[in-house]
């Protein structure tokens, strides 16, 4: 007894070609979404001339003393000012605030 080998329909492989092409693009939309918002907080830290912005992680992250949620993003991002590569830490606070810290060489 052989076993019968059945082909996957030409409908059903151009929706699993579609499904994965949504999927690319939502990644990469909010990937450059995420960018665009980090790029935007650092303008309004003082980091006005930058480039190369990426979002390496993000963290929710939880005081343990007051049980206060926030938010760490992990960012590498090149300084065109200071001629620096600059990578640190974002750290948005429940009452939204933002504060850097930032290893640039």
């Amino acid at each position: 007894m052989e076993n019968e080998i059945r082909k996957i329909p030409k409908k059903s492989k151009i929706i699993i070609l579609i499904l994965t092409l949504l999927a690319i693009m939502s990644f990469l939309v909010i990937t450059y979404l995420k960018e665009l918002k980090i790029k935007g907080i650092l303008n309004s830290l003082g980091y006005t001339q930058i480039s190369s912005v990426k979002v390496i992680n993000k963290l929710s992250v939880e005081d343990k003393d007051t049980k206060r949620k926030g938010t760490v993003y992990k960012v590498l991002f090149f300084n065109n000012k200071t001629n620096q590569e600059c990578i640190g830490f974002l750290h948005k606070d429940k009452s939204n605030k933002y504060f850097e810290d930032f290893d640039c060489k």
